[in-house]
């Protein structure tokens, strides 16, 4: 079986479905793996998720710029923001924008094959001058027919300890394309068993967390409705979510489930004015708060790597 596909000089024939395609575009090169009913896209620029489709429907927020010209960027080396983007390392100063570099970035693809792809970014003079630090990013996606797995491999290149948080963004259409006609309060996210849990809240100009404020958000129950005003004070933030399992559910069951073991942290957010859509972004840290200091080595869910070694994070996003 071929299919058919717009290229740069019309129409094109592809090798038979599955196989992974490329093409260029205004911010990166785009590469598509697909298995079965699964298919993902990924740009190189950021390594950034940029759409996930089962049955050729659309499930991943399309960055309409009017609300958020943004898909699924990685997150590293921090998460959100660290205070005034400055703080003190062992190393010297780092001077990191909202959710670090990574998602600024060009990638290389340096494996692919028809249900997986892997990009790398390493650490240059460029990344240097902000994050004295070496190391190298390698960005993982593959699908199984079922669901995407994304996997974080970081590894230290330099001869000192190095220092990170990281974290995935991706955000849902809603409605998701199976529940066409739905509202944004007809959704809802659906946790594994009943739990009490209240947010920190997040101060929006400056991004930090006060952990002193707390937002109730869950009392004995395992759903969350979802309204655009939950998200009046930006991000909301859960902690230790029971199994490490959430869906997003729309009201005839149909909706998007991640699984994110070893993330610590779970952000959720939707832009203002009533955007369309809901981030779901598995974390190993969060943002500053305001009873840390600026020591970058201080922060809540700081991960350390020796000289030479690597780790591995993943999370899976299963559409339904």
């Amino acid at each position: 079986m071929y299919v058919l596909y717009q290229g740069k000089k019309g129409i094109r024939r592809r090798t038979p479905a599955g196989r992974c395609k490329r093409k260029g575009n205004s911010m990166g090169q785009v590469t598509t793996i697909v298995s079965g009913p699964l298919q993902a896209s990924i740009d190189s620029k950021g390594a950034e998720l940029s759409s996930l489709q089962l049955n050729g429907k659309e499930y991943l927020w399309q960055a309409d710029p009017h609300w958020w010209g943004r898909h699924a960027p990685v997150l590293f080396p921090i998460v959100g923001s660290i205070r005034n983007d400055q703080a003190n390392s062992q190393q010297g100063p780092v001077k990191l924008g909202r959710h670090g570099i990574a998602r600024n970035y060009d990638h290389t693809i340096v494996a692919h094959s028809d249900d997986s792809v892997t990009f790398e970014l390493a650490s240059n003079p460029e990344t240097m001058e902000r994050f004295p630090f070496n190391f190298k990013l390698n960005m993982t996606y593959s699908v199984d027919g079922q669901r995407l797995t994304q996997t974080f491999k970081v590894t230290n290149t330099g001869d000192v300890v190095l220092p990170y948080v990281l974290g995935g963004h991706p955000a849902f259409n809603v409605p998701t394309p199976a529940e066409q006609g739905a509202d944004f309060s007809d959704y809802h996210l659906k946790f594994s068993k009943p739990w009490t849990y209240s947010s920190p809240t997040l101060l929006h100009e400056e991004g930090l967390w006060d952990f002193s404020r707390q937002m109730p958000l869950l009392q004995d129950s395992d759903t969350l409705n979802l309204t655009h005003r939950l998200f009046d004070v930006d991000t909301i933030v859960f902690q230790n979510v029971p199994d490490s399992t959430v869906r997003l559910e729309g009201p005839h069951g149909h909706g998007v489930q991640l699984d994110f073991p070893g993330f610590e942290w779970l952000g959720v957010w939707s832009a203002m004015n009533d955007a369309p859509f809901v981030a779901i972004e598995p974390w190993t840290g969060p943002a500053t708060a305001l009873d840390e200091d600026d020591e970058f080595e201080h922060k809540r869910g700081m991960a350390f790597l020796q000289p030479g070694e690597s780790s591995e994070h993943s999370f899976t996003i299963m559409p339904f």
